[in-house]
C-alpha cells in the first residue's frame, strides 16, 4: 500500500480536501485504484450534530455515516462510495482507547497518548487502506499544523513514516502564498509553516502553494531553496475557474509524475474520463438561473453537494448553471417580494432542521406549483411540498408536520413505529435505502428504472392517514420504502418532483443525479 499524507499551513480552509481529492484523481487518470481518508481533530464523534454554521454540510455516506464534507469531495472526484471507517474523528480514536482501557485489554499499563492514541490511530488508517483494496490511500490530515488538536494525528504520521518503506509514503503541504500591496508573492508563511512541521518531524515531499496568481519561477526556487524540497516538487495551486479544473492544473504542474517517481509507481493507462469532462466544461454555450431557497443562504458550504450536483447536470446539458441563494426568511419578512422568483427558470427548496424560515419555503413552493415553474424539493424540500398542498389544496389551512409545531393536521408525522424515539434527538433513517416507483411516473423515467437507492437524513415522515387525500387532489405519491413515501410529485405538471431522499450525495461529475439532470433540462425548456 502506498500512502500520501496531506497536511496544511499558515490558515484552515486554503483547500486541502480539494488537493487531496485532485492528487487522488490525477494518479487515478494514470490507472491506480485510489482511497481516501479524512482525519477530523475535533472531539465530535462525527459532524452528525455540528451546525452547518460551525461546519458546513454534513456529508451523508451509504452506510449512514454523517460526516465532513470533504469526503463528498473525495467521493465526487474519485467516483467511488466511502464508509465510516473512512473519517477519523478525534472522539472517535479516545472513545475506542477508553472502553479498550476499562476492559483491561492494556494488562494495567498507564493508558498514554504514545503508543495507545498513536497506535490506534495508524491502526485505523492501515485496516482501512487494507479493505478498501485500493493501490494508493490519500489520507488528509485536518486543521493547521501547529494546532494542539492535531498533534497526535501528526506524531502518527511521523511514526508511519519510519515503519514503512521510503517508496511507500509521501508527504504533501499544502500552504499559502500571500500577495502583499505591492502584487509580490511573499513565501515567508510557508516557510514558516514548514519549519512548524519539520519541528514535528515531518519533511514535506511536496509543498503545494496556493495564490491568486500562478507562483512565479523565482517563488518556487525560493520556496525549494528554503523548505529543502525540489523544485519541481513546488507545485502552483493558483485560483482555477471550477474545481473540477485543479486536477488538470496539478498534472500540468507535473505532480502526478513527480509522486509516482517518489513512490515507484508505473501509470497503468486509463479511460479518459477526465479529459471527456473537461471538453464537456469547454463547450458550455448556454446559461440558466435557479433559485434556492434555503436558511443557510449565506453560507455556501453549507449546501456544497446541491451545488455541484446542478454544476453536474448542466455539465451533462452544456450549460451554466447560475444559482442564487435565497434565504427563506426574506419571504416571511416581506411576503410581496416572493415575486422576484418570476425571473428564475427553476426553484429548488434544500433539506434542514428546524422551523426558521420554513414558512417562506411553504410560500416559494406555492409560487412554484401556481406558477407552473420546475420545482426540487430535497428531504424537508418535499415534506413542505406536502404540507403546502395540503394547506391550499385541501383546505387543511392549519396542516404542518410535528417536528415544526402542534397541529390538528400532522401531515407529517412519527411513524408510529418511531413513538418509542420520539424523544431521541439522535434517532434519524440514514444511509441509503431502496424505494420501489410506479410504473409511467415521472419518477420512473428520471431513473429509467423502478427501483432506486438513495441515501436519506431525517426523523419525520409523510403520515399515511393523509395520502389518500393528497392524492385524490393530484399529488401523486410515486416512489415507495414500504408504507413510507420517498417521492411526491404532480402530474401535469412543467416538472415538480420532490424527494424524501437527498440525492446530490451521489451525483458525480460525468454521472450526474437523475433528479438534477431533469430538473435542469425542464429549466432549460
Amino acid at each position: 500500500m502506498k500512502y500520501i499524507i496531506v497536511t496544511g499551513g499558515v490558515m484552515s480552509g486554503l483547500g486541502k480536501g480539494i488537493t487531496a481529492a485532485s492528487i487522488g484523481r490525477i494518479l487515478k487518470n494514470k490507472g491506480f485504484n485510489v482511497t481516501a481518508i479524512k482525519i477530523d481533530p475535533y472531539i465530535n464523534i462525527d459532524a452528525g450534530t455540528m451546525s452547518p454554521y460551525q461546519h458546513g454540510e454534513v456529508f451523508v455516506l451509504k452506510d449512514g455515516a454523517e460526516v465532513d464534507l470533504d469526503l463528498g469531495n473525495y467521493e465526487r472526484f474519485l467516483d467511488i462510495e466511502l464508509t465510516r471507517e473512512h473519517n477519523i474523528t478525534t472522539g472517535q480514536v479516545y472513545l475506542t482507547v477508553i472502553e479498550k482501557e476499562r476492559r483491561g485489554d492494556y494488562l494495567g499499563k498507564t493508558v498514554q497518548i504514545i503508543p495507545h492514541i498513536t497506535n490506534e490511530i495508524k491502526e485505523r488508517i492501515r485496516r482501512v487502506a487494507k479493505k478498501s483494496g485500493a493501490d494508493i490511500c490519500i489520507i488528509e490530515v485536518g486543521g493547521t499544523v501547529g494546532d494542539i488538536e492535531s498533534m497526535p494525528f501528526l506524531e502518527s504520521m511521523r511514526q508511519m513514516h519510519s515503519e514503512e518503506k521510503a517508496e511507500n509514503i509521501a508527504f504533501v503541504h499544502v500552504t499559502l502564498v500571500p500577495l502583499d500591496t505591492q502584487g509580490e508573492q511573499k513565501t515567508k508563511p510557508t516557510q514558516h509553516s514548514v519549519k512548524e512541521l519539520r519541528s514535528l518531524g515531518l519533511q514535506p515531499d511536496a509543498i503545494v502553494a496556493r495564490c491568486k496568481e500562478p507562483i512565479h519561477p523565482d517563488t518556487k526556487s525560493k520556496i525549494a531553496l528554503f523548505c529543502d524540497v525540489p523544485v519541481n516538487a513546488v507545485v502552483s495551486a493558483h485560483d482555477a475557474r471550477d474545481i473540477y479544473y485543479v486536477p488538470t492544473l496539478m498534472e500540468q504542474e507535473g505532480l502526478s509524475d513527480y509522486l509516482m517517481q517518489k513512490l515507484k509507481l508505473t501509470p497503468k493507462g486509463a479511460p479518459p474520463e477526465w479529459d471527456e469532462l473537461m471538453r464537456k466544461m469547454s463547450a458550455i454555450d448556454k446559461e440558466t438561473r435557479i433559485a434556492v431557497v434555503g436558511k443557510y443562504a449565506h453560507l455556501g458550504d453549507s449546501y456544497i453537494s446541491i451545488n455541484e450536483a446542478l454544476k453536474h447536470a448542466g455539465i451533462e446539458c452544456g450549460c451554466r448553471v447560475k444559482i442564487d441563494w435565497i434565504d427563506a426568511e426574506e419571504f416571511e419578512k416581506n411576503p410581496s417580494s416572493i415575486d422576484t422568483l418570476q425571473r428564475y427558470s427553476g426553484i429548488l427548496v434544500p433539506g434542514g432542521f428546524g422551523v426558521r424560515g420554513t414558512e417562506g419555503k411553504v410560500l416559494a413552493i406555492k409560487y412554484a406549483r401556481e406558477n407552473n415553474i420546475p420545482y426540487l424539493g430535497l428531504c424537508l424540500g418535499m415534506q413542505l411540498a406536502v404540507i403546502e398542498f395540503a394547506r391550499n389544496m385541501l383546505g387543511l389551512k392549519n396542516a404542518n408536520s410535528s417536528e415544526l409545531a402542534k397541529t390538528e393536521h400532522p401531515v407529517i408525522d412519527i411513524l408510529p413505529e418511531q413513538e418509542s424515539i420520539k424523544n431521541m434527538g439522535g434517532t434519524m433513517r440514514l444511509g441509503s435505502c431502496e424505494a420501489i416507483l410506479v410504473e409511467g411516473s415521472l419518477a420512473q423515467k428520471i431513473y429509467g428504472s423502478t427501483r432506486l437507492a438513495e441515501r436519506h437524513r431525517h426523523r419525520y415522515e409523510v403520515n399515511p392517514k393523509y395520502i389518500p387525500m393528497i392524492e385524490a387532489k393530484g399529488m401523486k405519491f410515486t416512489g415507495k420504502n414500504d408504507h413510507r413515501m420517498e417521492i411526491a410529485e404532480i402530474p401535469g405538471h412543467k416538472f415538480f418532483f420532490s424527494s424524501q431522499f437527498h440525492p446530490e450525495f451521489r451525483s458525480r461529475p460525468g454521472k450526474p443525479s437523475p433528479p438534477f439532470l431533469a430538473f435542469v433540462k425542464a429549466a432549460l425548456g
